[in-house]
């Protein structure tokens, strides 16, 4: 190797690292937000919690999530209403606005006018004709807005044969912990963006020792894309890895939790997907006696959907008892 392809080597790994290290100090900060959503959010604490000054965090977090602080704060705080007013049906709009960081059900019923264009309580009881108007979701992000999407509609066949139980079966399950390496999809549900990282990812775990025929596949879905720009979404493609195996940037290690999770075995096209998840919230999750715990939907795949032209896959949802 010569002196220069050295010193080039030598700055990409620095490169590689430093990026690492301003992804794991952003998570810190969109953590904070997330377990403060309920409270003023300050600027100089949610840098605080990255370890960054306030004077250059702001530019550093627009640089890295495309968006300013105050945007993100409030897509969160929205998402999170939205998420309350349709999944949560027993809490009142006022629990909902203090939850989210408003002081009063009307701040929250201007705020959400202002993001969805229409009001609270047409996500919680959407109809077809609703007096919709353009909020910020759709002129600064792009989304049209249907509170429709909230709510499962009719599900594929699943692929069972026409004499087999078409209704969806969920099962109530304890999993054990799995120790996983996961790479994040840098532009959300974004079909290319989560197929490249699905190729990077089961290259590196077979390069790493775990054989493309033992590697199980799980995909940690954050984001409704109902009411989540898609390339904001979050989603993390993840593999099983043994306890011991070393990983490296830009692979994370985390753990899959153990605990009682709610299983759905779902079968078919693609944009099937998103109702099979919706089904569990809606359809199954009222009547369960369970709620959601505060760890994100998983999807765990059976197939490559790039072969075979269509998903077989289960959908976990981690449960705790209902309060």
């Amino acid at each position: 190797m010569t002196r220069d392809s050295t010193m080039n080597h030598t700055r990409l790994q620095r490169n590689e690292a430093t990026q690492t290290r301003y992804q794991e100090r952003l998570a810190r900060a969109l953590q904070y937000i997330e377990d403060n959503l309920d409270q003023s959010l300050r600027l100089e604490d949610i840098a605080a919690a990255s370890y960054f000054s306030p004077f250059h965090f702001h530019r550093i977090f627009q640089s890295l999530m495309g968006e300013s602080v105050n945007d993100y704060v409030i897509r969160r705080r929205m998402e999170s209403a939205a998420h309350l007013l349709v999944y949560e049906r027993h809490l009142r709009v006022t629990d909902v606005a203090a939850t989210v960081g408003y002081s009063s059900t009307a701040n929250l019923s201007k705020a959400i006018k202002q993001y969805f264009g229409v009001s609270p309580s047409a996500i919680r009881n959407p109809s077809d004709e609703i007096n919709r108007k353009i909020g910020k979701l759709s002129s600064k992000y792009g989304k049209t807005f249907d509170p429709r999407d909230l709510y499962p509609r009719d599900l594929p066949n699943n692929g069972l044969n026409d004499k087999e139980d078409k209704h969806m079966h969920v099962e109530v399950i304890e999993q054990e912990e799995l120790t996983i390496s996961y790479l994040s999809s840098p532009q959300g549900y974004l079909q290319e963006s989560i197929e490249d990282t699905w190729t990077k990812l089961i290259a590196w775990a077979k390069s790493a020792g775990v054989p493309i025929a033992e590697q199980q596949y799980y995909a940690l879905c954050y984001s409704n894309p109902a009411v989540t720009p898609v390339e904001k979404c979050r989603y993390d493609a993840s593999v099983v890895v043994p306890p011991t195996l070393t990983v490296n940037a830009p692979f994370s290690r985390s753990v899959i939790p153990a605990g009682r999770y709610a299983r759905v075995y779902y079968k078919g096209p693609s944009e099937g997907t998103s109702q099979a998840h919706l089904a569990i919230f809606n359809t199954w999750l009222p009547a369960s006696g369970f709620e959601p715990d505060d760890y994100p939907s998983m999807e765990h795949y059976l197939n490559d959907v790039r072969e075979d032209g269509f998903v077989e896959m289960e959908v976990f949802l981690k449960l705790k008892d209902l309060a």
